[in-house]
């Protein structure tokens, strides 16, 4: 297979590989690649909460600021999860400078919408006095380096930056109805559920390949991402437009999307445990 063939018909390219059943990078078609994350003091210093994961070469860094804030009147009792994916242009070349492109802004709310269909945080627990006081999680994801499958890893940032959150305990003092913030007393985010992203690029309408580098997304027909939580409940399916799916195929999804869920969840346990104290 020459390279040449490579940089002028890059689907033929590609179709020679996945008629063998892999991929030109080596992987299998069901193969995710390689994934590591860190997390806390190492990413972000000035965050409550953060991580770095690598997806293959696509790296993503997510940092929440925990801020205090008045709820909304018409939800008195519930604090704020505010989620923003950037996509700077130093992560490749097709991004540019500037306000948040359709990418940006698309994957920002499917994170808005996994966040609210997983129910990984109740807002409640975010109210600290009903009407007067409640936290706001600002959840900044941004990309440094871009090589497709940019939902997965974001996903995956904002858990494990979020398992990384210890808030100050607060209280409100009765006299002077003033905000005391207690910084020696901090306790973790009750996180109660755990969702996992896992995408899939359709070739030629029938054919489904797991963790799209950035080459095979701009290549497939269409891609699907679909999110579950530890329980194997589908929490989300992101099919942006592209090529319709069978069924049987979304099933077979699903149940690859399950098993990746358990080795997402099992890397970050690993990881969490190994940076708490003993």
């Amino acid at each position: 297979l020459s390279i040449c063939s490579r940089t002028v018909e890059p689907l033929e390219y590609y179709r020679r590989f996945l008629k063998e059943n892999c991929r030109p990078d080596g992987r299998e078609l069901g193969e995710f690649r390689t994934t590591t994350v860190n997390i806390g003091k190492c990413s972000i210093t000035t965050a409550d909460g953060s991580a770095l994961v690598k997806l293959g070469n696509t790296t993503v860094i997510c940092g929440v600021k925990a801020e205090l804030a008045a709820p909304a009147v018409d939800s008195a009792n519930k604090g704020y999860i505010v989620p923003n994916v950037e996509l700077p242009s130093l992560c490749a070349e097709r991004f540019r400078s500037g306000p948040p492109g359709e990418e940006a802004q698309a994957a920002s709310q499917f994170i808005a919408d996994v966040i609210e269909n997983s129910q990984m945080i109740v807002k409640e627990d975010l109210c600290i006095a009903s009407g007067k006081l409640a936290w706001v999680l600002y959840c900044d994801i941004i990309c440094l380096d871009y090589d497709g499958n940019l939902l997965d890893a974001s996903v995956f940032a904002l858990l494990a930056a979020l398992k990384n959150v210890q808030l100050p305990s607060v209280t409100i003092n009765e006299e002077t109805g003033l905000s005391e913030v207690n910084l020696k007393q901090k306790n973790p985010l009750i996180i109660k559920k755990h969702p996992v992203a896992t995408s899939f690029a359709v070739f030629d309408d029938t054919l489904l390949i797991v963790d799209p580098t950035a080459e095979e997304e701009d290549l497939a027909t269409g891609t699907v991402t679909i999110v579950t939580d530890e329980e194997g409940r589908l929490c989300s399916v992101h099919k942006p437009g592209g090529s319709p799916l069978t069924g049987a195929k979304l099933q077979d999804c699903i149940t690859r999307a399950i098993t990746r869920h358990k080795e997402v969840k099992k890397l970050i346990d690993k990881v969490i445990k190994s940076i708490t104290p003993k």
